[in-house]
């Protein structure tokens, strides 16, 4: 960042104070506050502004271009394990006097929580990427891409492709007087193709994104690698076989497999779950509930990556945060509330989907760290087995970690060597279960290319993914061969 320009304060000063149409200046905002929160233990106003636009081109034209803006405030406070949470979409002095008249309804708190630390971090730029150029270049980059697309192989029969980007501006006021605010872009690019061969239709898809601008997926080298790996994928299916099915061994690949870990382990270590006891993982802190060398982290700290927060949504800057130490559960994701009732410290790990929703724990970054294998040395090892490196959607069960994740790109391994593509494999396991089953860590540690989007009790927020090649002994594979 450039060291003159507007601080996020600044910003959004101008945004919900300063601004000649602002129905709302920020002592009343504070005034409004303080009455609601007057026996609370805890809690913020949280105000947003979101832009945000998306375009999606299919068939060689674009068939649906959105835009939207909105602008709000969420009003919580919190006494004991109340919480009382309020929202409207409307920045005005009454709107906020309203909001706060039930929560004298959680009771009185008995201790008023410490603020959050402040930070000077800032992660990603945060300038506003819907400025970037404009509509017609963002179509015309849509157009190029579907032309390149079917230049490449004249198999490719269907073309779609899509970007969004969008910038959120938040502050957040607590009684104490204390304020953060942050500024966060975020990006996307998705390209999907469809091949056809002999009567034969297949698909393959690749996206990327991050906290950055579009210059970093629009530009030339970066969107034609990405349309060369979404046919390489429709391509590789076309030969696919059905997948068998039974107890085998698994290696998964780096980078975006690490949804799985994500899914099946991460939300069990968030810590509402743990402190209502209703996780698999609940009271086993300090215990060993992996294989040695399993080390988890999340890491909401990251320059530019999707996941990444200077800020969560109550103003606690986040932090790297180790869950899984060489196979020993030493931490969990908090945010102030949890963190506070299980006398521990907030991780960082508040987020909302927008003012309009409550902040829970939720995860930002959250990988498996490099162990020290060759990874070829993992699929060189397995005598017969399934190779994963591409996953497409999951199950969960949070209370028991049973999961269903479908492969989107996977190979048969025999004897050391990988054979022929599969269609149609599912792994099926528990997550608990799969940690005590990893027997090789790979040094080949990679994160996800920027799309994931993470969804707990109806809310989404973006986030990242990582992990290094691993190897499963013994996890059911359920597969389509007869």
């Amino acid at each position: 960042m450039n060291a003159l320009s507007p601080t996020p304060l600044a910003v959004t000063d101008a945004l919900f104070f300063d601004h000649p149409a602002a129905r709302l200046d920020r002592d009343a905002a504070e005034r409004g506050l303080r009455a609601a929160l007057a026996g609370a233990d805890d809690g913020e106003l949280f105000l947003e502004y979101r832009a945000s636009e998306n375009l999606h081109l299919a068939d060689g034209r674009i068939d649906s271009a959105t835009s939207d803006q909105s602008l709000g405030f969420g009003l919580r406070a919190v006494a004991g394990e109340a919480a009382y949470y309020a929202h409207a979409d409307e920045l005005s002095e009454a709107a906020i006097r309203s909001a706060g008249e039930g929560a004298a309804e959680i009771g009185p708190g008995s201790a008023r929580a410490a603020a959050p630390r402040a930070t000077n971090a800032r992660l990603y730029s945060e300038a506003n990427p819907l400025t970037d150029a404009g509509f017609p270049a963002r179509a015309a980059l849509l157009s190029a891409i579907d032309g390149f697309a079917r230049a490449l192989d004249p198999a490719v029969v269907q073309v779609s492709a899509s970007l969004a980007g969008s910038w959120q501006a938040v502050q957040i006021l607590r009684a104490d007087g204390v304020r953060a605010a942050d500024l966060r872009p975020l990006v996307r690019l998705n390209v999907s193709v469809v091949v056809e061969r002999g009567g034969r239709r297949e698909q393959g898809s690749h996206g990327l994104g991050g906290r950055h601008g579009y210059e970093r997926v629009t530009a030339p080298e970066v969107w034609q690698a990405a349309v060369a790996e979404a046919l390489r994928q429709a391509l590789l299916n076309l030969d696919s076989v059905p997948a068998p099915a039974g107890e085998m061994e698994v290696v998964l690949g780096p980078g975006w497999p690490g949804i799985l870990l994500h899914e099946a382990i991460g939300h069990g270590l968030e810590g509402d779950f743990n402190r209502k006891r209703t996780s698999a993982f609940a009271g086993l802190l300090g215990t060993r509930i992996a294989a040695r060398g399993v080390s988890v982290v999340d890491d909401g700290t990251l320059p530019d990556r999707r996941g990444s927060l200077t800020i969560d949504d109550e103003g606690t800057p986040t932090s790297r945060t180790t869950l899984i130490e060489d196979g020993v559960l030493v931490g969990f994701l908090q945010d102030r509330l949890n963190a506070r009732l299980m006398g521990m410290a907030p991780t960082g790990n508040g987020r909302r989907q927008s003012y309009a929703h409550a902040p829970m724990p939720r995860m930002t970054n959250t990988f498996m760290l490099a162990g020290p294998t060759p990874a070829g040395e993992l699929v060189a090892s397995t005598k017969r087995g399934l190779y994963a490196v591409n996953f497409g959607g999951g199950q969960v069960d949070i209370t028991s970690g049973k999961f269903v994740f479908s492969a989107a790109e996977a190979y048969l391994v025999e004897n050391g060597r990988i054979g022929a593509p599969v269609k149609g494999a599912t792994l099926i396991g528990n997550g608990p279960d799969a940690l005590t089953k990893i027997s090789m860590v790979g040094d080949d540690f990679a994160l996800d290319p920027g799309i994931g989007t993470c969804g707990k009790n109806g809310q989404g927020v973006p986030v990242g993914v990582g992990q290094p090649s691993l190897k499963l002994r013994g996890l059911t594979v359920g597969g389509t061969a007869t």
